[in-house]
């Protein structure tokens, strides 16, 4: 086996575990995902390549779980994403695409430890407000956060109805990014086989985490995530601070 269709079909396995647990508790598979991304793929193609299958994960979650799916926030949500692509779709061309995996790295570490990045994270009460940003952190580090499913959580009581609708929401994020991606010239056809085996294993991981999500208790996943992110990110920073030459 050579080592390109070794490291599609690893991806492939992480990508399965990585959506059946968002499928149960609603957030960190797909940072969990990119975060090992840069230890399979090239820089240049990692955020391409992850948008398309979380794309088939939130869209296939959004279908197993769609009796349970609103879309009173959605208008609102949409036009914040358009707005946000077109802001942020100028700035990534600026962007040298070998800082990808570091600025995932710092996002993360950000993300689970910074009380400042948090408080300004939830600051955003609307979905337009939401939407936009989730869109610009989409295209530079590839994965948004939780942002959608807090206020979500705040708006629902349902538990079914936050995930399944958070994943609608991800879904619009995932689709403008892919479309941004497609717009600057990347070719998606070029890396049809692990996008394709990503696609499958993403739904499989979703059909199969949404009717384990009754069974699993999702707090011990939960405490879980931020410690395994960490180490991912620590990672991630000194491989790349070592590939370009700054250690």
């Amino acid at each position: 086996m050579n080592t390109q269709l070794f490291n599609d079909i690893a991806l492939s396995v992480i990508n399965f575990i990585t959506s059946g647990v968002t499928a149960i508790t609603g957030v960190g598979g797909g940072i969990v995902l990119i975060g090992l991304m840069p230890m399979f793929m090239a820089a240049s193609i990692i955020i391409p390549v992850h948008g398309a299958s979380q794309l088939a994960s939130n869209a296939s979650r959004v279908w197993f779980g769609r009796q349970d799916l609103r879309l009173d926030y959605m208008k609102e949500f949409l036009i914040g994403a358009v707005c946000g692509a077109i802001v942020f779709g100028v700035a990534v061309r600026f962007v040298s695409l070998e800082l990808i995996p570091l600025f995932i790295g710092i996002y993360i570490l950000l993300m689970q430890w910074s009380k400042t990045f948090d408080r300004l994270i939830k600051r955003a009460n609307n979905f337009y407000t939401i939407a936009f940003i989730q869109i610009g952190t989409g295209l530079f580090v590839g994965v948004s956060g939780p942002m959608s499913i807090a206020l979500l959580n705040k708006k629902y009581d349902n538990n079914n109805t936050v995930v399944t609708t958070g994943a609608l929401m991800a879904t619009i994020i995932h689709s403008t990014k892919l479309i941004v991606y497609g717009v600057l010239g990347f070719s998606f056809l070029a890396h049809w086989r692990v996008i394709v085996m990503m696609v499958v294993f993403a739904t499989l991981g979703s059909w199969v985490g949404v009717r384990l999500r009754h069974i699993i208790p999702t707090h011990w996943l939960k405490a879980l995530l931020p410690w395994s992110l960490t180490l991912i990110a620590i990672k991630i920073i000194y491989d790349t601070a070592a590939k370009l030459g700054w250690i």
